[in-house]
């Protein structure tokens, strides 16, 4: 056997085995009337492990290429050149050869213990369902008359529902604008999504917080964009520290979550805002503003978002209703310049036609009825008590062992570890005990860190998950 595998290759030796295999049963090299090696055989040969082998083995077998009897041997499936001439897609190397990137593997791993098992959860960004308006949401689909159409709505969505986002902006965000200016969107992702792929092109360098909830987004690779880094500090990032990287890189677009940032919690100093903005203008450098949280705030004071403050038209403003009202509505929105709005629509209209009218006209209803303050209220004290119960925990099982930034808004916690410790077995640990969080490497680059989310969980189970992430972290 001429051919062996490349042992300095990024690629798995079972996976060369499988494609050398797979190929030599195309051009024939591996005749369909006889038997292929053993995996002793194979092992000796090639000096590697047996169990590489059989892994090689299973792959081609799963892919419908190969049969296994025992007594005789390995063989190629006559499915591929008999009769039927039918043959199995390598599903697996599609899947590993697609252009979108996937999750981080750990990213991957805590959606699936938060599926499948019953953990205290402290890792998922979305509110429980006691914080839902449910009671008010049913009334409005059950007592009042659906009046829209089921058929394809307006490009931009419904012009009723931009037209209460409009008064909706105006009155709790101080943003001026317009119906014609917004596009509805399913949730901040896919309008980020929109941005990305339609405003930018591989090799475009970007300006991304660290730590930040984008850092971990397979968008941004996938597009081919060249990301750099802005620290987040008690005031959110340096102005300056954007100048800098603008000097070197030629920055194409700023993305930023200037209010209860997530994860930090931080809040965006007004000064530099300001300074961000002039920054903007001065360069002609477009600001993405992701403002999920800033109807959170616990002391009530109203703070400016930066497209409020935004005169020239230099920010594209992402909202939406997931972190205030309820994730499964699916609703979120873009505001900015019409030109953009409108290549943002049609892109999106490529991808699903356009929004889903009922849960438009849901989302209408409520933000329109004097139920909305009083429920933006109730959640407000909620989480606030849920941030106190999470502090007070920390404080009792941890003490001096980690440090934290206290959010005045949102519903995130970051917390430094006083500690040298591995973050995946530390993972595991906690995982073990019933209580998941979120690694603070999956949101940035320094390690020792956590992210604990206290919206998805009330307070007795906060004081337990913390108790357990205690214990975890103390076992190490």
């Amino acid at each position: 056997m001429d051919w062996k595998p490349d042992r300095k290759a990024k690629k798995a030796i079972y996976k060369q085995l499988a494609e050398y295999i797979e190929n030599g049963i195309a051009d024939g090299s591996f005749p369909t009337d006889k038997p292929l090696p053993s995996e002793r055989y194979l092992a000796t040969e090639l000096q590697i492990n047996r169990s590489t082998v059989v892994a090689a083995y299973d792959e081609l077998e799963s892919n419908g290429l190969i049969k296994r009897k025992r007594g005789s041997g390995t063989t190629i499936s006559k499915d591929i050149w008999g009769i039927t001439k039918k043959r199995i897609p390598s599903w697996r190397r599609y899947i590993e050869s697609g252009s979108f990137l996937p999750n981080l593997p750990v990213v991957q791993r805590i959606r699936k213990e938060m599926v499948e098992h019953k953990l205290i959860n402290l890792a998922s960004g979305e509110l429980s369902e006691d914080l839902f308006p449910i009671d008010s949401l049913r009334e409005i689909i059950s007592t009042r008359s659906f009046n829209g159409s089921l058929g394809y709505d307006h490009p931009q969505g419904n012009e009723i529902l931009r037209n209460t986002i409009t008064k909706h902006v105006q009155r709790y965000r101080r943003i001026e604008t317009n119906p014609s200016s917004i596009l509805i969107t399913s949730g901040a992702q896919q309008a980020l999504h929109l941005v990305v792929q339609c405003l930018l092109k591989p090799g475009d360098a970007v300006a991304l917080e660290e730590p930040s909830y984008s850092y971990s987004l397979p968008i941004f690779k996938s597009a081919g964009l060249r990301p750099f880094y802005l620290p987040v500090n008690k005031d959110g990032i340096d102005p300056d520290d954007l100048l800098s990287l603008h000097k070197k890189h030629r920055i194409r677009m700023i993305f930023l979550n200037p209010i209860f940032q997530n994860p930090t919690g931080t809040l965006l100093h007004i000064d530099r805002r300001k300074k961000i903005l002039e920054l903007s203008s001065e360069h002609g450098i477009p600001v993405i503003e992701d403002d999920p949280y800033s109807l959170t705030s616990y002391t009530g004071e109203e703070t400016p978002t930066l497209k409020s403050m935004d005169t020239h038209g230099n920010v594209l403003y992402i909202s939406s209703l997931s972190k205030i009202v309820a994730s499964g509505l699916r609703i979120g929105w873009i505001i900015g310049p019409k030109p953009v709005i409108e290549r943002l629509s049609d892109a999106k209209q490529l991808v699903d036609f356009g929004h889903a009218s009922f849960t438009q006209w849901i989302a209408n209803d409520f933000l329109e009825s004097d139920i909305f303050d009083s429920h933006i209220i109730n959640l407000v004290k909620q989480l606030e008590k849920r941030r106190n119960q999470i502090v007070t925990s920390l404080r009792s099982y941890l003490k001096n062992k980690v440090d934290f930034h206290l959010p005045q808004g949102g519903i995130h916690l970051w917390c430094k570890l006083n500690k040298n410790i591995n973050e995946v077995l530390l993972l595991e640990e906690s995982i073990k005990r019933g209580v998941i969080y979120v690694p603070g490497s999956t949101m940035g680059l320094n390690k020792g860190f956590i992210r604990f989310t206290f919206a998805r969980e009330n307070e007795a189970n906060i004081n337990e998950g913390i108790k357990r992430f205690a214990d975890a972290f103390n076992s190490i």
